[in-house]
């Protein structure tokens, strides 16, 4: 690489020309080396010191403007509709020549541009003095002489003349300001108009010059990239051009699994580099998936598509297990009875197989206001249609509610043998279970015959329990043989490449593309067996997967199921009527209006009904007294015997408003009321206030 000259990135894409690419080139230096990574454009982008990146196109997307005068930058975009004008050089021009190379490609197209000359210059008879302009009209190519260019000379009132100045006149040249004006993408177009410098035309924005840099966005390759990067030519890295040095280099570009069925079927077998190992959280539990670590060498025998399905073993005191098999399993199954612990489970397996039976397991008693009909262990039902229901209570609005049904014909037969007719009704009588209904069934079955894999996807819907009563003679363990049940869970057709290890190229194992993240990069290395003989490949044909894979593939599966209804909200209003409604509730209701015609007749029934369902004492009965006469005196208590007989006197100060304490005790009673009081002799109530203040007073 010696005499090459490192140039900074936006100056090399720049002078490339499209039809010249590929190029390959080698980063030297500046912001973007050492390892240094970069968000761009949502890819991430890493240059160090020597890396190679083999351009491959670039795309022109904008104008960086750079003020000549504080080094401002800024960028225009490359539809900009506004003009510029040429700015003229500082330095003068030794010749005409100089100063026409500098001038835009195809010349005739911006015409006429005018120069003065500093010193005297004589053309044939014509001479012409120091400072005269001369505004060039055309180029003239001459056959075995001298090109020149035809100049007007402006002379005194307007008068003008034409002459021929070769293109080798010697002098101090300067160019004059023209009103000539460029846009931008005449600008870009000549690369001699790039290197000049521009004032803005008609806009008071920008008033000093700028210079102009188009800004590309690269595709390059760069090695171990999974695609094309992306990314602005503005970079602030020097690069230089390798392309004659570099022509055989190899760039490796890493594939993802679903990228290498994309290949062609002339690629296999190969050997392949795992340039990244699967992700942390594996979906399978192979012995194979292990040894797929970064930099290990595999063979990729083919591609294709494979027939699988998922099998889980049934919940118990072990783990649960999940496998995918291939419908080349050579063992046999026989059928076994599913168990539902829901109607809604019921109706989902009826629509895949009309004509289910099943048999009640558990007892379920009746709800009525839900509907739930009660079922006993032993009943056996088949299932016939869905339909809707009317439930007996209303809704909170006094509505009838409907909900869906699963409606079944019970198939229990009597007990009594020889009563045939009522048999015949037992068989024939139709049972309502609502979806959201909970219970217990198992389905019945008269089948005894053994199936293959293969056999099964073809006669029954999944899912579909079965037991292995034969195992695959050809695997040296076969992990479903010892299991009591098992359920098929779906059937699936997968993308799957045949792979291999090295040193064991004929026990092959198969990778479902869509469910293992990696990637490989192809390689020139030889395969692993004498040429033209491949040896017998056995793949394995069960392959234990996580309960993660299950989950996703549930989701894939059932993204757009429906879930179980939901009982419908109890009103307890219409529930308690509806309670109300049955016989055995109704003799136990209280005829409440025969207790409100004797309100005023303090009865047992009331008493009882009083102060907490406490019994109180019979009042004393009423003294006779006067209205003329005070009520009688409370003797007073003493601890001696001699003074049991004392008399306590009336109490004299205080004046009792007789009138008042009459109104207070006359309270009619309200016949209408809802509450049920006793009525209070008004006597009684005159003792008790006596008494009170007998002792108040003592």
């Amino acid at each position: 690489m010696a005499g090459t000259t490192a140039l900074p990135l936006q100056q090399l894409i720049a002078s490339l020309d499209k039809t010249c690419l590929p190029k390959i080139l080698q980063v030297c230096s500046g912001v973007y080396f050492q390892g240094s990574i970069y968000e761009l454009s949502g890819s991430e982008v890493c240059f160090s010191t020597g890396d190679l990146i083999k351009v491959i196109d670039i795309e022109l997307l904008s104008v960086c403007c750079e003020d000549i005068s504080n080094k401002e930058k800024f960028e225009l975009p490359i539809n900009h509709t506004g003009s510029f004008r040429i700015v003229p050089e500082e330095m003068p021009y030794s010749s005409v020549e100089e100063m026409l190379s500098l001038r835009p490609v195809g010349l005739e197209s911006c015409l006429p541009f005018t120069f003065t000359c500093s010193s005297k210059m004589t053309f044939e008879n014509f001479t012409l003095g120091a400072g005269r302009a001369l505004t060039v009209l055309s180029v003239e190519r001459q056959v075995n002489k001298e090109d020149q260019v035809r100049c007007q000379v402006k002379g005194q009132q307007e008068a003008s003349a034409e002459v021929c100045i070769p293109l080798s006149a010697q002098g101090e040249f300067r160019e004059c300001v023209s009103e000539e004006c460029f846009t931008l993408q005449e600008i870009l177009s000549s690369p001699c108009l790039l290197s000049r410098r521009f004032h803005f035309v008609n806009t008071t924005k920008w008033e000093n010059p700028v210079i102009f840099s188009p800004v590309y966005q690269v595709h390059a390759i760069m090695n171990l990239r999974k695609s094309v990067l992306k990314f602005p030519s503005s970079l602030e890295v020097d690069v230089i051009d390798v392309t004659d040095l570099c022509k055989d280099a190899n760039f490796v570009t890493p594939l993802s699994l679903t990228e290498v069925l994309s290949q062609p079927d002339e690629s296999f077998p190969a050997v392949v580099e795992i340039v990244e190992s699967p992700e942390s959280r594996p979906l399978f539990k192979s012995s194979w998936l292990s040894d797929l670590n970064q930099h290990n060498r595999l063979v990729f025998h083919k591609k294709g598509t494979s027939a699988l399905v998922l099998v889980s073993n049934m919940k118990s005191r072990k783990m649960q297990q999940y496998f995918l098999v291939s419908q080349q399993y050579g063992g046999r199954f026989r059928r076994r009875p599913r168990e539902f612990n829901s109607v809604y489970q019921l109706y989902v397996a009826s629509v895949h197989a009309p004509g289910l039976k099943v048999s009640v397991t558990r007892n379920c008693e009746e709800v009525e206001e839900e509907g739930v009909p009660a079922l006993s262990v032993g009943e056996q039902l088949e299932v016939l249609r869905c339909e809707r229901m009317e439930l007996p209570c209303e809704d909170s609005k006094g509505q009838k509610q409907s909900v869906e049904a699963l409606l079944c014909q019970r198939l229990q037969e009597s007990d009594d043998e020889d009563d045939e007719e009522e048999m015949k009704q037992d068989e024939k009588e139709e049972v309502f279970l609502p979806l959201y209904m909970q219970g217990h069934f198992v389905e019945v079955l008269s089948d005894n015959k053994k199936y293959k894999l293969r056999d099964l996807g073809k006669e029954f819907s999944l899912p579909l329990d079965v037991k292995v009563v034969s195992r695959d003679t050809e695997l040296d363990t076969d992990p479903l043989a010892g299991f009591a049940c098992v359920r098929i869970e779906a059937a699936m057709l997968e993308p799957i490449i045949q792979a291999s290890f090295l040193h064991s190229p004929g026990q092959c194992f198969e990778i479902p593309t869509k469910w293992l993240s990696m990637s490989v990069s192809f390689t020139r290395d030889p395969l692993p067996w004498p040429s033209g003989q491949p040896p017998k490949c056995c793949v394995d044909r069960v392959t234990e997967v996580t309960d993660n894979f299950f989950y996703e593939f549930q989701k894939q599966g059932d993204s757009d199921a429906a879930p179980p209804p939901r009982p419908p909200k109890r009103n307890l209003s219409s529930s308690q009527s509806c309670k109300a409604r049955k016989p055995s509730k109704k003799s136990s209701k209280v005829d409440k209006s025969k207790h409100r015609a004797h309100k005023s007749i303090p009865t047992k029934e009331v008493a009882d009904l009083t102060l907490n369902s406490k019994k109180r004492p019979p009042a004393p009965p009423p003294p006779v007294v006067s209205d003329d006469q005070p009520p009688p005196i409370v003797p007073r208590k003493h601890s001696t015997p001699e003074m049991t007989s004392a008399k306590a006197l009336p109490n004299t100060y205080v004046q009792r408003d007789d009138s008042k304490k009459k109104a207070a005790c006359e309270v009619a009673a309200d016949v209408d009321s809802d509450h049920d009081y006793e009525t209070v002799d008004e006597n009684l109530i005159t003792m008790m206030k006596t008494a009170q203040e007998s002792i108040i007073f003592y």
